[in-house]
């Protein structure tokens, strides 16, 4: 499975993005159900993706059918 934000790019680790207008970034993406660290999200809501958000939340996991309040800023610097 591929998690994809709203204009399309996929979501990946490390991808700073908006969550709520509110900086935060992506810590992990769960879409391998076979990935057996991920196996409870998998479980629970059918994938998605932790982000740390330390103006909102702190850490926030977002399931797969509620990404589209993620919006994509840039891929973080390798």
């Amino acid at each position: 499975m591929v998690l994809r934000y709203q204009s399309g790019e996929e979501i990946k680790n490390g991808d700073l993005v908006l969550f709520h207008r509110e900086e935060a970034k992506v810590e992990f993406v769960a879409s391998d159900p076979d990935d057996s660290a991920m196996a409870w999200y998998f479980q629970e809501y059918g994938g998605g993706v932790m982000i740390d958000d330390p103006n909102v939340s702190g850490r926030t996991f977002i399931p797969a059918g509620h990404l589209e309040d993620l919006e994509f800023v840039s891929r973080a610097a390798m």
